[in-house]
């Protein structure tokens, strides 16, 4: 299994790069994100994470900026009817922590923008990837979701809870001043947790908006 190369970067395009490594160029398909992360063309020392995908008529290796995003490709392409392809256009979308927020809250509208997926796979991306995000911890760490478990949890810290929940709402595109007022009266209304504070501030967007 390839799972990182180190080398030249000879082209960076939205959609593939092209990495020399040793004299050998290798074609990864990459996210607009990662393209984005990714220094100029020409840049050497470059390490690009990967994946190699097998199947009958082809070899492809996929490149990723970082740990998260190739978690999370690993776990979209084990999902049926999800092809590396698909994979690449909700990384493309989102980032792994927007990514976690938008399968906690079920948020089938955001969702639903990623080229590709529509209103009913959508539906089923969001019930697959709750199910990958309960069961995996590891995955759920990576993306900053990391929680112990039901039987030693202790209520995190209104604090922490308020921070974490105003990050991903500036995140995703709302103001400051937009996330405080929808973070109001989040502890009287029982979101103790993170995603419940964000499902409980994204109501009140939606339905103010």
């Amino acid at each position: 299994m390839i799972v990182q190369l180190t080398g030249t970067l000879v082209e960076v395009l939205p959609t593939h790069v092209v990495l020399d490594v040793g004299g050998v160029g290798y074609e990864l398909g990459v996210s607009s994100s990662t393209a984005a992360a990714l220094p100029q063309a020409g840049e050497a020392g470059v390490t690009v994470l990967t994946r190699l995908i097998v199947r009958e008529d082809a070899m492809d290796l996929y490149g990723f900026a970082t740990r998260e995003e190739r978690a999370l490709f690993d776990r979209l392409v084990a999902i049926s009817g999800v092809g590396p392809k698909l994979a690449l256009s909700v990384l493309s979308t989102f980032s792994p922590a927007q990514l976690a927020t938008v399968v906690a809250t079920q948020d089938i509208g955001r969702m639903a923008q990623v080229p590709g997926v529509g209103k009913r796979k959508g539906q089923r991306l969001l019930v697959e990837l709750e199910g990958v995000f309960a069961k995996d911890a590891e995955l759920r760490g990576l993306v900053g979701l990391e929680q112990p478990s039901l039987s030693t949890a202790v209520a995190p810290q209104a604090s922490s809870v308020v921070a974490e929940a105003t990050d991903a709402l500036l995140s995703m595109g709302f103001s400051p001043q937009e996330a405080e007022l929808a973070l109001e009266g989040y502890e009287e209304a029982g979101a103790t947790t993170i995603e419940k504070a964000l499902s409980f501030a994204l109501r009140r967007l939606g339905g103010g908006r």
